[in-house]
């Protein structure tokens, strides 16, 4: 089976490896992306059947990418390739629309088997992963609310990242004082005082990586 795939990942080698594999079996990789916003972007502008995501990118996370690219575009599938085994990373994942989940440690084979499946109109999850929450998943059950809102999580990733408040105004096309207003909440919300405590967050939800 064959298909049009775009690949985000912040590593090129990884890039590059993903790209070489794939079109050995067939895919066609259609655009290559580096972050999570700019996944978003090309996702809009080339439409591809399948978007593989690397859970942890900078900017914007996979999950948070998923999203959008669900929202933008009903044609394209979502894959995450993590490390993250995790049943609250797994949960997330299928409440952003993700199709696939596929673990680092698995061979590329994984990863093409899970292409196909999503492309079918399937779902694929690594061997390992919880049965037990997939079910939860299913059955709409014991599914733990996410407190942020998506411009919330964005602007708590680019905190956690480093970015100065001007920064993420920039990035985000948003006033200073929106952003500060948007930090207010973040820590009324998750009742945390300091930005330390606001990154100890980030890093825990898989939105960057220690």
């Amino acid at each position: 089976m064959s298909g049009q795939v775009l690949i985000a990942d912040d590593h090129p080698l990884i890039r590059q490896g993903l790209r070489t594999l794939l079109e050995q079996h067939g895919f066609t990789v259609i655009g290559e992306a580096a972050d999570g916003r700019e996944a978003t972007q090309l996702a809009q502008e080339l439409e591809p059947d399948v978007a593989v995501l690397d859970l942890a990118m900078p900017l914007l996370n996979g999950l948070d990418a998923a999203r959008e690219i669900t929202r933008a575009s009903r044609r394209t599938k979502t894959i995450v390739v993590t490390v993250h085994t995790a049943d609250q990373y797994v949960l997330a994942a299928l409440q952003a629309g993700v199709r696939g989940y596929v673990l680092k440690s698995q061979a590329i084979a994984e990863l093409v088997q899970a292409i196909q499946e999503v492309m079918r109109g399937g779902r694929y999850l690594s061997p390992g992963i919880s049965e037990a929450v997939v079910q939860a998943y299913l059955a709409k059950t014991d599914l733990p609310a996410d407190p942020l809102t998506p411009r919330e999580r964005e602007v708590l990733q680019l905190i956690a990242e480093g970015k100065t408040t001007k920064d993420i105004a920039g990035l985000l096309g948003l006033s200073v004082k929106t952003i500060e207003s948007h930090r207010t909440r973040l820590m009324e919300k998750l009742d945390i005082r300091q930005t330390a405590g606001l990154v100890r967050y980030a890093i825990r939800r898989g939105l960057i990586q220690p």
